[in-house]
This record gives structure tokens, sequence and C-alpha cells, in this order.
């Protein structure tokens, strides 16, 4: 597999989407918003969006929440059968739907949003009264 499917991939997943690491991310390419574990790139904004994996014959985006995303696009094509998580398999000469690729990493970053929050909001203590 060549690495442009690769970056094609990367490059249509990631412009202003809002995923950012610490510190300002204003003029960063998509390349240099993701970190790497383990030799694999890793999408994340307030937990994990998305890893990228690159395989002989294809390149694999792997959604953590999948699952739970609607995808009226039809992007997803792979991992449909699990509880958690959705993938897309981009094969070489395949065109990506650049659009629909962004709407989704969109979306999981506004569903690990809402769900930090969620966590946020049980941390928070009522003061108590009476005392």
């Amino acid at each position: 597999m060549r690495p442009t499917v690769a970056m094609t991939a990367i490059k249509a997943s990631g412009g202003e989407t809002g995923m950012k690491k610490s510190g300002s991310q204003k003029g960063k390419s998509p390349s240099q918003l993701i970190d790497a574990w383990r030799g694999v790139p890793v999408w994340s904004h307030d937990g994990l969006i998305c890893t990228g994996e690159t395989y002989k014959n294809v390149v694999k985006m792997t959604f953590a929440k999948g699952a739970a995303l609607k995808d009226p696009s039809g992007l997803f094509n792979s991992s449909l059968d699990g509880n958690t998580r959705r993938a897309i398999d981009f094969h070489e000469g395949e065109k990506i739907n650049e659009r629909a690729l962004k709407t989704l990493v969109r979306a999981a970053v506004t569903l690990n949003k809402s769900k930090a929050q969620s966590r946020a909001d049980k941390r928070r203590v009522a003061p108590r009264s009476g005392r």
C-alpha cells in the first residue's frame, strides 16, 4: 500500500476538527495533531477518537466509540458486529469522502466532549446544607 492512501485518510480526518493536544494548535497540520502509541497513530480529544493502522492491502481507521455514532454516509465498512468499535477500511485507489469523514470525526469529538462533561458533573460535590 502506498503512503498516499494513508496520508489522504489522515488529512481528510484532521482538517479543523477541533482535535488538539496541549498548547495552541493553530497552523498545525493534521499529522501534527496526533499521538502515536506503539507506532500506531492515535487521534484523541477528551478521550480516544480513533486509531489508524496500515496493512498490506488496506489502511484502517478504527473509531473507539463508533457504534454510538450515526453514519449516514455509510463510511463504516469493517468491525460492524461489535458493540463499541467501528472501522473504515480504505483500499488503494478508492475515493475518500472527505466531507463525510470530517463529519464523523467531529461527531466523535462531540460524543467525547459530552461524556467528559458528564464525568465532570458527577465529580462535583453538591454543597451540604444544615451544618
